[in-house]
């Protein structure tokens, strides 16, 4: 069964950095279409990068360009988000995304609190 799992979500203070990461199982990263989306309470999902098959990200939404990086780790099969310079306003569900059949994480909590 194919599947991707989310981790390293949590609470951080405004300033501070967060790492997530998204495992799959079940089938590979590589040659899919990889992106991170948000969905913040009241608000509609965003997506916030967008990567072709390379790994490498072609877009990054205006939120969050200069300060999130996502990459791809094939021998692992797993995407990152580096998160820094966090802010109030990135509190949000985070859920990874790949073109395999449409596979999405179940999602994990990111809250960016004082």
């Amino acid at each position: 069964e194919e599947e991707m799992l989310e981790s390293g979500g949590g609470l951080v203070p405004p300033g501070g950095s967060l790492t997530l990461s998204c495992t799959a199982s079940g089938f590979q990263f590589a040659g899919r279409v990889t992106q991170w989306f948000r969905q913040a309470p009241g608000r509609e999902r965003e997506m916030i990068t967008y990567a072709l098959d390379s790994g490498r990200t072609s877009y990054y939404a205006n939120s969050i360009k200069g300060r999130f990086t996502a990459s791809l780790d094939d021998a692992a099969n797993t995407i990152y988000l580096r998160m820094t310079r966090l802010r109030p306003e990135d509190t949000a569900v985070y859920y990874c995304y790949s073109s395999y059949k449409g596979t999405t994480g179940r999602g994990i909590q990111v809250t960016v609190s004082s």
